[in-house]
């Protein structure tokens, strides 16, 4: 099962679409490690430097509502994984988007736009990282001084597929 704790990357936008996640140009590309680079390099964005100090060092999104809407495909949750991100949390996501970070062994975690509102106002906080507890259902955020957790759900078959580390190893395990 891969880890989901770490740095956090706000992407402060609703909408944000799988072109934005991974251009089109990339999508003839098999091998994950070749969408490492090319990693949200269309999103527009104040202030966000596509190529920034995050690269690398963040292993969680914060985001907005309708996230990974657009094209239906697999490379958009894989460029992140490649990049060490495995959880991306958000108000909620377009339905193939979120399915396709389960069967990658991933989190899509929705939370209303209230705790989405507080998540980003924890952004400017020292140290500030993520940890998600699966077992206990729990998004819990630490910063030099303070933290603040906040519950989740997910259903069984969907936690079944990311203990398994996605659908490959869920189906090797039962068929």
């Amino acid at each position: 099962m891969k880890t989901f704790n770490g740095p956090i990357l706000f992407l402060d936008r609703s909408d944000i679409n799988t072109d934005e996640i991974i251009p089109a140009k990339y999508l003839t590309e098999v091998e994950k490690e070749a969408l490492k680079p090319h990693l949200l390099e269309d999103l527009k964005l104040d202030g966000f430097n596509p190529k920034g100090s995050w690269r690398g060092s963040a292993n969680v999104v914060v985001t907005r509502a309708n996230f990974g809407c657009g094209s239906s495909r697999e490379h958009a949750p894989w460029a992140f994984e490649v990049n060490g991100i495995t959880c991306v949390i958000a108000e909620n996501f377009a339905r193939i988007f979120r399915q396709n970070m389960f069967n990658g062994g991933m989190l899509a975690i929705e939370q209303p736009k209230t705790a989405i509102d507080e998540m980003f106002a924890l952004e400017k906080n020292p140290g500030l990282v993520c940890l998600v507890d699966i077992e206990g259902k729990k998004i819990k955020f630490t910063w030099k001084g303070g933290e603040k957790a906040f519950a989740f759900t997910v259903s069984p078959f969907d936690e079944a597929l990311v203990r398994a580390g996605g659908w490959v190893g869920f189906a090797d395990a039962r068929y």
